[in-house]
């Protein structure tokens, strides 16, 4: 697939507003931009709830939909193995599925709702929006992070006829890494236990296959759309800076930035991109659990 960018006009709909230079006791400065706060052991201290008071990533409600995520997760943990995602790695990087604009691709998942999403039941081209604005509204100088914002789920396209139609477990969900142990922080952990690659000892030392502090970039991740857009990007020429690529790929990787789990597979470089998805995953989330819904004839 190949994406050509446009230039889209998002802030004539909406009223400017640096939501964190008024709220600035919630955020610290670091690097010289505004991030969340962290707690006492450096662990990224997420909010309970929105701006608008809802609550995100619930797993324990009762309800019809949390029985079919937790479904979903046991579909994932078990068919998402080393051997799987190499083969997803080496069929989608020929890149031969599509040419087509960001907002072509956009309006593609207007019919795509995420399974795993415990709280989102909005088609997912409205979360693209809510998150880009959220981004834009409260980092109005950081074009590329809209961008980012804009097009990280793309890779959801993956669920459509056109691009594969690969089932939910194997485009969206929580990604995790091959090729090394199951962390216990990854949700519905017990169904690990079903993975064929839980037989190969190298596979389930804590660094596995991989050197401590060998960085992101060299581990396997589970496969999906985060993986799938970075990709994309990285291979049609993207501009966007590093921590971009790392939104990207790995703004599902939830047991690293919520959890601070596998850490000791980062490097220097991934723990300074780091600051930057808990900069897009505060912001975005913030907004984009709301029900507000944009106006999408008035968006192009």
């Amino acid at each position: 697939m190949t994406i050509c960018v446009e230039q889209f006009d998002f802030g004539s709909h909406f009223e400017d507003k640096n939501k964190h230079s008024e709220d600035i006791n919630e955020l610290v400065l670091d690097g010289g931009f505004v991030q969340p706060k962290q707690d006492s052991n450096d662990a990224f201290v997420a909010p309970d709830i929105n701006a608008f008071g809802h609550t995100f990533r619930n797993y324990d409600e009762e309800s019809e939909r949390q029985k079919g995520v937790e479904e979903f997760y046991r579909l994932q943990h078990i068919n998402q193995t080393f051997n799987f995602v190499k083969k997803m790695r080496e069929e989608y990087m020929k890149l031969d599925k599509a040419e087509m604009s960001i907002w072509e691709c956009c309006e593609l998942l207007n019919e795509v709702v995420d399974e795993s999403d415990p709280d989102l039941d909005l088609p997912q081209i409205q979360h693209l929006l809510q998150s880009a604005e959220a981004i834009r509204k409260d980092y109005p100088n950081e074009d590329w992070l809209h961008l980012t914002a804009l097009i990280h789920d793309l890779g959801k396209i993956l669920l459509l006829p056109k691009f594969g139609e690969l089932p939910q477990w194997a485009v969206v969900g929580d990604t995790f890494p091959l090729g090394c142990a199951f962390d216990e922080a990854n949700i519905h952990h017990k169904y690990f236990k079903d993975n064929p690659d839980i037989k190969y000892p190298e596979y389930n030392t804590k660094n596995g296959i991989y050197n401590e502090g060998c960085g992101l970039d060299n581990v396997m991740m589970s496969w999906g759309h985060d993986d799938y857009m970075c990709m994309v990007a990285k291979e049609n020429g993207s501009t966007l800076p590093k921590a971009g690529l790392f939104i990207i790929r790995y703004h599902s990787f939830y047991p690293l930035h919520k959890e601070n789990a596998y850490t000791h597979l980062m490097n220097e470089e991934d723990c300074e991109n780091l600051k930057w998805l808990h900069v897009f995953k505060y912001a975005s989330n913030m907004i984009s659990t709301a029900k507000a819904k944009f106006m999408l004839m008035s968006m192009k």
